[in-house]
């Protein structure tokens, strides 16, 4: 049986366009599921990928094929490209100018030194820390981090190195504590009283990577249970290793809640802050409370750690 040219575009077309409307549908409803959880975080590099076969079928002049293909170039674009382009409200301009910073240390192996000398060069008030270790804490100490930032929420997990949390902070702290997840993580908190604003609740975020299967439920169920602002409850800040970026349904679940995120916000959605073996992504976040205004996001690497630091500068009430 011979097959037509006809038929042989149609079979062509399918494979060409099919995984692009694939995963737009999916991307678009949030239904990932298994491991296509894993493979949502690429989704920026999908939609990327998805003009080509539109482009191809255009050349060819397979108009149905184009323009399944557009379509599915066009979702994708619809749900990555806004992270790229800076929101026109952003929260209050005016305020207490308040910068904050982010990073993982991979089982406490970034270099304190290195971390701390981004704290003094970028005047940071509040650093929250993941996979936090004795060891880390002790080189925080030997950097000279507590004369920059004297008071802290220190939870290092001697028995699983991966899970400990921290926050470190330049104004006073009141009821620190920490927090463990259903999925074993350690997120520390605090409230801090910035000179002359509003209080805020701070929380180090770290839910479960959704690494397995089997870890998904625990993913979820820790995205679910972060806290979330509440009017006219205090303002809130959540900043961490979210082992999620935007592309994943959870986070973008919580975000709706009442926060905003820094980074997209900015336009500063697609710089990527993890990934070494893998093409990069971004894990890395920092929510604020829609109440409080966004100025400024900045990415920096930091030697020893496979994430990058999150660095925002935020505009708090005044009290």
């Amino acid at each position: 049986m011979r097959i037509t040219s006809t038929a042989r575009w149609r079979i062509f077309g399918v494979v060409l366009v099919l995984p692009g409307l694939i995963w737009a549908v999916i991307r678009l409803f949030g239904l990932e599921r298994g491991w296509l959880v894993q493979l949502m975080a690429f989704t920026p590099y999908a939609a990327a990928a998805a003009v080509a076969p539109a482009v191809i079928a255009l050349v060819g002049r397979r108009w149905l094929i184009a323009t399944v293909g557009a379509v599915a170039a066009l979702v994708l674009a619809g749900c990555v490209l806004p992270r790229a382009i800076p929101d026109r409200d952003r929260g209050p301009a005016t305020g207490f100018g308040l910068t904050v910073m982010t990073i993982n240390m991979y089982v406490g192996q970034a270099d304190p030194s290195a971390i701390v000398g981004l704290v003094r060069e970028d005047d940071v008030s509040i650093l929250a820390v993941q996979e936090f270790t004795a060891p880390a804490r002790d080189g925080f100490a030997a950097a000279g981090l507590g004369k920059l930032l004297p008071y802290n929420a220190l939870a290092d997990d001697p028995a699983h190195g991966t899970t400990g949390s921290g926050l470190y902070s330049r104004f006073p702290m009141s009821g620190p504590g920490a927090e463990r997840g259903k999925g074993g993580n350690l997120q520390a908190y605090a409230t801090i009283q910035p000179p002359q604003a509003r209080a805020l609740a701070v929380e180090s975020a770290h839910p479960l990577a959704p690494y397995a299967e089997s870890a998904l439920p625990l993913w979820r169920a820790d995205l679910a249970a972060e806290p979330v602002p509440e009017s006219p409850g205090p303002l809130r800040v959540l900043l961490g290793d979210f082992n999620s970026t935007l592309d994943h349904a959870p986070v973008r679940a919580l975000i709706r809640r009442g926060y905003r995120d820094a980074a997209d916000a900015v336009g500063a959605g697609l710089v990527p802050t993890w990934g070494t073996h893998v093409p990069p992504i971004t894990l890395d976040h920092v929510l604020v409370d829609k109440r409080i205004g966004v100025r400024e996001v900045s990415v920096h690497r930091v030697a020893g750690s496979d994430h990058r630091a999150v660095i925002a500068t935020l505009t708090v009430p005044m009290s």
